[in-house]
């Protein structure tokens, strides 16, 4: 079986499994009730139950014998529901091991979710000796992932774009493929990648099974199974909402160059104990947490680049107090259950509902109280009503805690110190060597203990005197982002994405990508390519312009020369982005094979016409 890069692996590791059932028999349960009576081999029914359960969700009730039988499905479900294994069960059930050819493929959209199923489908094919489960996603070495195909697969989980590439190469063949099936559809929507999906649907073989799963049904969504799907069947699974009524939920309004220190305001003004922040890109943690830790506060990271033993650590940390806050994304903080976790704080927007309630469920547990904070874009004010309608949970506005709010918990955590000082068994040490001080130089004790603390409080001043201006709701049309329009400045064909944004000198950076209007590309194709592959969040993604054979990316200035090269190798519409940093003031030309620009008919003036009007 192959190594994966998986995700921490956790106690409730999926959401994706099915509903954990109390302690009780399931070895000599008859045939006919639970798992048993969905038609799957023993097998994997042992292999289920051996990871704790025994009760099919909904979905995978209804899900499993169509699925089994050949027939093709639209599900609508929320994460949490069980739909990994309702699609994995069945599938593996499925696979011919003797034939080492792609025969499932499973399309995500992102790393993070590519790895999470994956890791399900090894799970649950444990007793299946030989099989080979590959995922393949943008950001890891293309070297890596020809040595696995090569060595021969039974089913890929992968990220639409990286799969469209290995397809392009001919490192990935699905001559033999029985199923494919479209995770999180609508995410892979939102993020830019329909062309992509539509184009892997479209070289697939017109004789496969296909399984749609996506938490809404937009009108694009019936769009593609209406192309690509053979009379599927429908199952709609109802949304699962419930808070603890014991979390106080609230937002604050936080533009995206301001929530670091945002967020370093919460947590010095919030009395917290244990506390969990957030984030959607793996990208994101330890550059987040690296700013946490310089600002005081004890901070480590949860990504899914952070092997198992780490990860141990750094929650044992957190349980014993050596740390207070940690920094995840929503796969590596599976399973983490500490009981001292105070606050729950949504430093990025969730995906879904479902998103949401998974990550403050860590907080207001045992009947305790729970403090959920979200952060939200000035333009996400409707992104915010959807959330509280889904949830039917009120989210109270927050204030940004002001500068006496702050210097109050300093002073107030100063107090505590000298406090625990005198209890110090070195006390009386320290008194004597203080006392000979003073009275060898004669200085005031108040002045001597002011001394003191200033060398013990180091380079971090003592109160907060930043001039810190709060963001608010955009006003107008109050559109979220992700905006777009199609008419230029001087009416050609092209097309701008408006930034997330009012642009700030010397804070965004104009780049030349290689791809544009020729190469069929879309705005949305870029946002979604930078942010998933790259790991830049989508708030990080400013104006778009596409001409007829590059475009150009507002992103953040001084982006690290690392990401710049991933960036460059980066393939959108079939085309590495070769991004470059260009003029702000217009766009370079294009480039030409031919080293010139080709002529142009109707700017020519030959000289003759001149000559012949002057002879008149």
């Amino acid at each position: 079986m192959s190594q994966i890069e998986a995700e921490s692996a956790s106690s409730d590791s999926d959401n994706d499994a099915a509903i954990s059932a109390p302690e009780r028999e399931t070895k000599n349960r008859p045939n006919g009730t639970g798992f048993h009576a969905l038609g799957l081999n023993d097998q994997l029914i042992q292999a289920v139950e051996a990871s704790g359960y025994s009760t099919p969700t909904p979905i995978q009730a209804q899900t499993i014998p169509l699925l089994l039988s050949g027939r093709d499905v639209l599900g609508q479900a929320q994460t949490g529901t069980g739909k990994t294994a309702a699609f994995a069960l069945p599938l593996l059930a499925r696979i011919d091991i003797f034939k080492k050819r792609p025969q499932v493929l499973v399309l995500a959209p992102t790393r993070e979710l590519a790895i999470q199923v994956a890791k399900s489908f090894e799970t649950y094919a444990s007793s299946m000796k030989g099989l080979r489960v590959v995922p393949i996603y943008g950001g890891q070495d293309y070297q890596i992932q020809f040595r696995a195909l090569s060595r021969g697969v039974h089913i890929i989980v992968g990220t639409p774009g990286r799969v469209m590439d290995h397809m392009r190469r001919g490192s990935l063949k699905l001559d033999d493929l029985q199923c494919l099936v479209l995770d999180e559809a609508d995410e892979m929507l939102r993020m830019g990648f329909a062309e992509d999906v539509d184009w892997v649907l479209t070289q697939a073989p017109k004789k496969r099974q296909m399984a749609l799963f996506s938490a809404t049904m937009p009108a694009s969504i019936r769009q593609i199974a209406q192309k690509h799907l053979n009379d599927p069947a429908e199952i709609t699974i109802a949304q699962r909402t419930a808070t603890a009524e014991t979390v106080n939920h609230r937002y604050i309004v936080a533009a995206p160059h301001q929530k670091q220190a945002t967020l370093a305001r919460v947590l010095e003004a919030e009395p917290t104990d244990g506390v969990l922040v957030f984030v959607k890109m793996r990208s994101t943690t330890e550059p987040l947490a690296e700013f946490l830790s310089k600002a005081g506060l004890k901070t480590a990271a949860l990504n899914g680049d952070i092997a198992q033993k780490q990860r141990e650590r750094i929650v044992q940390s957190l349980r014993s107090g050596r740390v207070d806050i940690i920094v995840a994304t929503d796969v590596a903080a599976r399973g983490l259950d500490v009981q001292r976790i105070s606050h729950v704080i949504n430093y990025d927007l969730p995906h879904d509902s479902e998103g949401y309630v998974h990550r403050i469920g860590r907080t207001g547990r045992a009947g305790r109280s729970g403090e959920a904070i979200l952060f939200v874009h000035p333009r996400e004010r409707r992104s915010l009503k959807r959330l509280e309608e889904a949830t039917r949970q009120t989210i109270q506005p927050m204030n940004l805690p002001s500068n006496r709010d702050i210097n109050k918990q300093r002073v107030a955590g100063f107090h505590e110190s000298i406090t625990a000082g005198l209890a110090h068994k070195d006390l009386e040490t320290f008194h004597s060597i203080i006392t000979q001080y003073q009275r060898d130089n004669d200085v005031p004790i108040e002045l001597v203990a002011a001394s003191l603390a200033v060398l013990a409080n180091g380079e971090t001043p003592a109160l907060v005197k930043d001039d810190f201006k709060q963001a608010q709701f955009a006003s107008g049309s109050d559109r979220d982002r992700g905006d777009y329009r199609s008419k230029s400045p001087k009416g050609k064909t092209r097309y701008e994405r408006k930034s997330a944004g009012p642009r700030s000198p010397g804070r965004m950076e104009t780049y030349r990508i290689e791809v544009g209007k020729n190469h069929r590309v879309q705005p949305g194709n870029i946002v979604g390519a930078i942010a998933n592959e790259a790991g830049l969040g989508h708030e990080s993604i400013g104006k778009i312009k596409i001409f007829d054979r590059f475009s150009t990316v507002d992103l953040p200035a001084g982006l690290p020369g690392g990401l710049i090269e991933t960036l460059k190798n980066v393939v959108v519409s079939g085309r590495k982005l070769s991004i470059s940093r260009s003029d702000h003031s217009k766009p370079s030309p294009a480039h030409y094979q031919s080293g010139k620009r080709p002529f142009n008919k109707s700017k020519a003036k030959p000289k003759y016409r001149k000559r012949a009007a002057s002879s008149k």
